[in-house]
């Protein structure tokens, strides 16, 4: 009992360091707790589903099992279901706006489940995504070694078409992550052959299309759903198509092929956010980085 009481203030004390220590996680994951604590739902049920989810999601990303079958060598998978309780009890009980009913207590049964499913090595959940065309290399990238993670994150995302405030609060969160496929660098060889067969404007309209089919069950489930409010939906277009764009152009303004990645990180998220949620900024932005970046790429492919 010693030994579990130790590892859960470990949990504890660890969880805030890790903010401290990385601001770039610290700010979004704020802002996610404040919103999971005042987000109002239609009906009560829909609380527990939403929070079993995201549950589900840290339980999977999860990458501490070998640890603790080695501390608790016969009880870990306890251990587990008992953080997982943690973490969706926060999540139910937090929120000011729920009260109890009885898909919230179902929730803690299920839990029970994660003794069994303790995530493996290898994801039970992959796709190939070769339906993906392969000039959207980045995004085949991603899906490929995030399916699970995506999938949940996917049905959040609809799920926030319901009313204005989760489809712009929502929306502004998931840009840190789309930011995230862009930043590794391709190679000087990829590079040439990209764009010597498309330019950057048809790689931006290729791969705009493909985010907004992505956003177009949001889009349709929002208008059925406030049809009163569309003006909230072009806005969302708007700065989501725009920080979007300002993350592509920027990935090739500055793309050397002695770096790695683009250097993405928290102050880029914070200036490219307030710039696409005031429109004209990232309009202002967006021509400048445009030259700079097809500047950039003749460099390296020529006229």
């Amino acid at each position: 009992m010693k030994k579990l009481i130790s590892h859960f203030r470990f949990r504890i004390s660890q969880s805030f360091r890790l903010l401290n220590l990385n601001p770039r996680a610290s700010v979004p994951a704020l802002f996610v707790f404040i919103l999971l604590i005042v987000m109002k739902l239609p009906k009560d049920y829909y609380y527990p589903a939403g929070f079993f989810l995201l549950t589900l999601l840290f339980h999977y990303e999860r990458k501490d099992i070998p640890f603790l079958k080695k501390v608790f060598v016969k009880s870990w998978r306890w251990v587990i279901v008992g953080e997982a309780v943690c973490v969706y009890s926060i999540l139910l009980w937090g929120n000011i706006h729920y009260t109890v009913e009885k898909t919230g207590l179902a929730g803690y049964i299920l839990l029970l489940l994660l003794a069994v499913l303790a995530p493996g090595k290898r994801p039970w959940l992959t796709l190939k995504w070769d339906f993906i065309p392969d000039d959207l290399f980045e995004w085949k990238s991603f899906l490929r070694k995030n399916t699970w993670m995506f999938m949940i994150g996917y049905i959040i995302i609809i799920s926030s078409a319901y009313q204005p405030l989760t489809l712009i609060l929502a929306g502004a969160f998931v840009l840190d992550y789309l930011s995230h496929i862009y930043e590794p660098h391709e190679s000087k060889e990829m590079l040439e052959m990209y764009f010597k067969k498309y330019s950057l404007k048809e790689k931006l309209r290729r791969n705009s299309l493909f985010l907004n089919a992505l956003l177009l069950p949001v889009y349709i489930l929002y208008l059925i759903l406030n049809p009163a409010e569309s003006f909230y939906l072009l806005y969302y277009f708007a700065f989501m198509n725009l920080y979007f764009l300002l993350i592509i152009t920027r990935k090739y303004k500055n793309y050397s092929y002695k770096e790695k990645n683009s250097y993405y990180n928290m102050g880029v998220f914070i200036e490219y956010s307030i710039c696409s949620l005031t429109i004209i900024p990232a309009l202002l932005i967006l021509n400048t980085q445009l030259k700079s970046a097809a500047q950039n790429i003749r460099t390296y492919v020529g006229d």
